[in-house]
């Protein structure tokens, strides 16, 4: 039977999980308008769909929205994942996070309404959650945002579902846990752990473990994210929020030890650094995905040592990167600590 062809519109689809998810709407036969302002995706991650038939590539900004408007014509499926990311940029400058992703998420709603689309979907974020009393953590775990970047997409979620509460907006939120892959960005600001390693790795340098390692993340393949984003969109429930992890977490120090370091016990192994635990992070996100496998059927598909191994093959692409030490580091997150550290 063949699908139906729907037309997509994706905010941040220059972006890292945006890119990927319009790689899966093309390759789905869907047609695909990429929006991005390209303050960190770039056109150079769609070059493997760039010239299929279906793909739009716009340069807007989402905080404009008489820019915004004429795009959302005929559009039937709006996946809302454009906006400000990182912790410390979130904490000297909650005017720039607040501007993007809250009032750019008022103005992707408002055009969403106003062309009748058929589903908007959103990029929600697992920092909502803070640091949870249970894992794996559940949706209606309490909501405990540590720092701007967490509050203001919380902020986004609400009002998401708030438009499908009140202007029958057809929504679901999809609320990311800790997810990787390539094309995750290799430039700005000091933030993602494979980002941070990968470029330590290129350049033989220690890796820069937070505390002990023993903390774990609920990593998750971003082929899967962009595949739980698709199946969002085809469902046809509404007003809901659905957590998109991996279904396991895994300890830094065994990342580190599929890195090719030592990623022993946390001890003094001669190629890692141990640097201090930060304030506001969990020692462990683990993701309670059994509401979107039983409302949706979806599942992640690819496992942990697969996942770093597709990230060591494109490993050249972190070149450029940012080489972080513990004293770029200690200087990057002093802000984090002045703030976050004082209660």
């Amino acid at each position: 039977m063949e699908k139906t062809r729907i037309k997509a519109l994706v905010t941040g689809g220059a972006g890292f999980i945006g890119s990927h998810l319009v790689e899966t709407l093309i390759n789905d036969g869907h047609e695909v308008i990429a929006l991005d302002d390209l303050s960190s995706g770039c056109w150079e991650n769609l070059k493997h769909v760039a010239t299929m038939p279906g793909l739009k590539m716009v340069e807007a900004d989402i905080t404009d929205i008489n820019t915004l408007r004429p795009l959302f014509n005929g559009v039937d499926w709006v996946f809302h994942l454009a906006g400000k990311a990182d912790i410390v940029p979130s904490i000297e400058h909650p005017d720039i996070y607040y501007a993007a992703n809250v009032q750019g998420t008022f103005n992707v709603l408002e055009c969403a309404r106003a062309a009748n689309v058929k589903r908007l979907i959103y990029a929600a974020s697992s920092s909502c959650y803070g640091i949870p009393d249970v894992y794996p953590t559940p949706e209606s775990a309490e909501i405990r945002p540590q720092y701007p970047y967490a509050l203001t997409k919380f902020m986004g979620e609400e009002m998401v579902l708030h438009w499908a509460q009140v202007y029958g907006l057809p929504v679901l939120s999809l609320r990311l846990f800790n997810v990787y892959g390539p094309r995750s960005r290799t430039t700005g600001a000091y933030g993602a752990v494979f980002g941070v390693f990968l470029a330590q790795k290129l350049a033989g340098k220690p890796y820069t473990v937070v505390g002990d390692g023993k903390q774990s993340r609920d990593f998750t393949y971003v082929t899967d994210v962009a595949e739980a984003f698709a199946a969002a969109a085809a469902s046809n429930i509404s007003g809901e929020i659905f957590n998109v992890g991996s279904n396991h977490h895994y300890d830094i120090n065994e990342l580190v030890g599929h890195l090719g370091g030592d990623g022993g016990d946390g001890g003094d192994g001669g190629d890692i650094e141990y640097i201090p635990k930060r304030p506001g992070e969990p020692d462990c996100t683990f993701a309670d995905v059994s509401r979107i496998q039983m409302h949706l059927g979806w599942h992640a598909k690819v496992d942990f040592p697969t996942g770093v191994a597709h990230m060591l093959e494109s490993i050249e692409l972190w070149r450029e990167a940012p080489l972080w030490d513990s004293e770029s580091i200690h200087e990057a997150t002093k802000v984090w600590f002045k703030y976050l550290g004082t209660h």
